[in-house]
C-alpha cells in the first residue's frame, strides 16, 4: 500500500490486565480500570499495545491494523466485533461501527480508525 495511516490519532491508556490479554489483540473493559481478552462476538474498546506485569497499554483511538477472521470487511463504515484468537470480524448483530480504511485480503489484515 502506498499510503500509511500509522500514528493517526493514536491515544492509549494504561489498564490493569486480566490473564489472557495479549499484545495486538482487541480487549474489553471487564471492571473498574481493568481490561480482559475478548470472546467471539464481544464489543471491544481498543487494542492492547503491550502487556507487562499485570498492566496493558490499550489504544482507544486512532488507526490500528488488526487481523480479521471470516469475510474481509469492506472499506467504509462497518459494524465490527471481536472474533476468536485475538482477531476482529464483521458483525452481523451488535458490534461497534468503525471506519475501515484499508484491507489486505492476502494477509487477512484491516486498518480501522477506532
Amino acid at each position: 500500500m502506498e499510503l500509511s495511516f500509522n500514528g493517526f490519532g493514536e491515544n492509549a491508556a494504561t489498564f490493569a490486565a486480566q490473564d489472557g490479554v495479549a499484545a495486538g489483540a482487541p480487549v474489553k473493559v471487564t471492571g473498574s480500570g481493568t481490561v480482559g481478552a475478548c470472546a467471539a462476538g464481544d464489543d471491544f474498546c481498543g487494542v492492547a499495545l503491550n502487556v507487562r506485569n499485570g498492566y496493558a497499554a490499550v489504544q482507544l483511538f486512532g488507526y490500528a491494523r488488526l487481523p480479521y477472521d471470516g469475510a474481509a470487511p469492506a472499506a467504509g463504515w462497518q459494524m465490527l466485533s471481536a472474533a476468536a484468537d485475538g482477531k476482529i470480524q464483521a458483525a452481523s448483530a451488535g458490534g461497534r461501527q468503525l471506519l475501515v480504511v484499508d484491507v489486505d485480503e492476502a494477509a487477512m489484515l484491516c486498518g480501522v480508525i477506532l
